[in-house]
């Protein structure tokens, strides 16, 4: 048998096999999630300056204490499409199920401001400003003078940064506010989340979503005693 019969014969045999292969391959759909709402009710009560990041793979809920900087801003790393923006959502709606605005507030940075328009109504919003607007470069000068003032009050700000690369593109005053916001605002209540590397982000988790309701499945890396992984008290 001649080298070229016996490469046909394989391929004709990966031809007939293919089909199961790819059987083998589609991978079997995520159970249904429980709704945000049932998911907090069973992880209370939580400490009040606790921020709800998702649920850990063991089950615990994995919480960011609002009032220590220590950790810093956050990184959501992963692949496109691996649901980075969901999470970030969720955490937004979640803050406003846990705080009151005079608590906690959070606005949000991106290119898609029509992918955040059902966060629109809860109360703690502040805005979903879009990076192609002017209204971005003025919200975060707003935001960086508040934090610089900022030395007795009570209340955090969350910054949702939904896409880091396009807002390295705004102008010179916006991207050195936002690099401080990054690196001096936890120490001013301001606390940023994001799907993009940056040199100021020095702790980031991993992890997979299932539907659009409820992030889970999370694995923290790099952890600190401010982020809480136990059921509070």
């Amino acid at each position: 048998m001649t080298e070229f019969n016996r490469y046909a014969l394989m391929m004709e045999a990966l031809t007939e096999l293919k089909p199961e292969i790819e059987a083998t391959r589609q991978l079997k759909p995520a159970p249904a999630m429980p709704p945000l709402d049932e998911v907090l009710a069973e992880f209370q009560p939580m400490p009040p300056e606790a921020l709800f990041l998702g649920v850990a793979s063991d089950g615990l809920p994995l919480l960011l204490n609002l009032h220590d900087p220590t950790p810093g801003p956050i990184l959501i790393a992963g692949d496109s499409g691996t649901g980075k923006t969901a999470l970030l959502q969720t955490i937004a709606v979640a803050a406003g199920k846990m705080h009151q605005p005079e608590e906690l507030q959070f606005g949000a940075l991106t290119s898609h401001p029509d992918e955040w328009s059902a966060l629109e109504d809860i109360p703690n919003n502040v805005g979903i400003f879009s990076l192609h607007n002017q209204s971005s470069e003025d919200f975060i000068l707003s935001l960086a003078s508040w934090a610089h003032s900022n030395k007795s009050s009570q209340q955090s700000v969350l910054l949702l940064l939904d896409d880091l690369e396009v807002a390295s593109n705004l102008d010179f005053d916006a991207r050195q506010n936002l690099r401080w916001l990054l690196l001096r605002g936890p120490a001013r209540r301001v606390s940023a989340g994001s799907p993009r590397r940056a040199a100021a982000f020095r702790r980031a988790f991993l992890g997979r979503t299932h539907g659009p309701r409820l992030p889970q499945g999370l694995s923290f890396l790099a952890p600190h005693a401010s982020m809480q992984r136990d059921r509070g008290s």
